[in-house]
């Protein structure tokens, strides 16, 4: 019995003893130095509240340089990316063709004219002898219809010239708008005709658009914002290399039509670009913000845990004890984070080695050096 009793009595020593080496570490144990924190003050920033989209930039006008007539091309009146004026010759297309048929259609129409000339004559004949008694009315009747066939050969061949005219100013190729032209898909001496496709395409770069889809939810907000402040959003954009376009730009156009698969509206902001820095047809992310950007606690985001209660962070006391302080967070930006509520400017926040603290505990502080995006701030 008394072997029994020892036995357990040293089973029952043995898992204390494992209990507590496995008691966790936090326990400051007597005489230790305080564990090593890295600090940051809490400070007031400007920190927008933004919202970010993936959009697609497209030119104000485009159009697409064809061939209306065929011929073969004569020589290039531009370079490839030159910028070109409205009503400026940048192709044409051999005229000589065209210009006969001109000639010919004035030929035939100075005819119809001589014939109509004739005709004016003969009825007016035919009317005197017709009121001296000296004529038939059949004879004038017939006239009269000369005469108005002659009329309408002459509208005819008017017509006709009309239309050998505009297929001749077609061999002149002139760009519509002002705008940068790309690059010509033929070559001068090759034969085009209107199944040729595009010459070249101009585009007119300045202003740009930018259209991005919205989903409903954020274009409300949106709508509420503006009508508090109509003048209150900017809409920015982020280039592909991470930097931000210095101009600012301006939604001019919400889609009056809803994507059932997105349940999202294509918006549409205006930006000047006369750098030619956006181009039709690129990938860029746009930036919605207010104009006032509002000034808030902000700590780094590495600062912040989160458990089932919500979100809270470690402060240093001005006796080096750690507190724990529960906080409503706000706008993540750069990484910082706006506090809202449950802390003040200048707190010292506990960035680096949140693990080995717990409240109540005395550490050894050192203030963390400036972030990267610290430094952006």
């Amino acid at each position: 019995m008394k072997d029994r009793r020892s036995t357990a009595s040293m089973l029952v020593a043995a898992a204390l003893w494992a209990a507590c080496s496995m008691a966790p570490a936090l326990a400051q144990q007597p005489g230790a130095p305080p564990p090593a924190v890295l600090v940051q003050a809490a400070e007031l920033k400007p920190i927008a509240d933004q919202a970010e989209f993936i959009g697609r930039a497209a030119a104000v006008d485009k159009v697409e340089l064809r061939a209306r007539v065929k011929g073969f091309l004569g020589p290039r009146k531009f370079a490839d990316g030159d910028q070109v004026k409205k009503d400026q010759l940048v192709f044409t297309i051999e005229p000589e063709t065209y210009q006969a048929a001109v000639d010919q259609k004035k030929a035939q129409l100075d005819a119809a004219r001589a014939a109509l000339a004739n005709a004016e004559t003969q009825l007016k004949r035919a009317a005197e002898l017709l009121r001296s008694n000296t004529g038939t009315q059949v004879t004038y009747d017939q006239r009269l219809s000369e005469q108005l066939q002659a009329k309408a050969q002459v509208e005819d061949a008017s017509a006709q010239l009309r239309d050998a005219e505009l297929q001749l100013s077609y061999t002149d190729i002139k760009s519509p708008i002002d705008g940068r032209i790309g690059r010509a898909a033929f070559s001068p001496g090759n034969l085009v005709s209107p199944d040729s496709g595009v010459l070249a395409t101009v585009v007119s770069e300045n202003p740009i658009r930018v259209l991005f889809p919205v989903t409903q939810r954020e274009l409300l907000d949106a709508r509420r914002e503006q009508a508090a402040d109509p003048n209150g959003i900017v809409v920015r954009v982020r280039l592909a290399d991470g930097s931000i376009y210095k101009e600012k730009g301006k939604i001019d156009f919400i889609d009056n039509t809803v994507d059932a698969k997105t349940d999202g509206q294509i918006v549409r902001a205006t930006f000047p670009n006369p750098e030619g820095m956006l181009t039709d047809g690129q990938t860029l992310r746009v930036i919605i913000e207010g104009e006032q950007v509002p000034t808030s606690v902000a700590v780094p985001q590495a600062a912040i845990a989160q458990d089932q209660t919500g979100a809270y962070l470690f402060v240093v006391n001005d006796k080096n004890v750690v507190e724990q302080k529960r906080v409503r967070t706000g706008v993540s930006r750069d990484g910082m984070v706006a506090i809202t509520s449950g802390l003040q400017a200048g707190e010292r926040v506990i960035v680096q080695g949140q693990q080995r603290v717990r409240p109540g505990m005395t550490v050894n502080p050192s203030v963390a050096p400036p972030s990267a995006s610290t430094q952006k701030q």
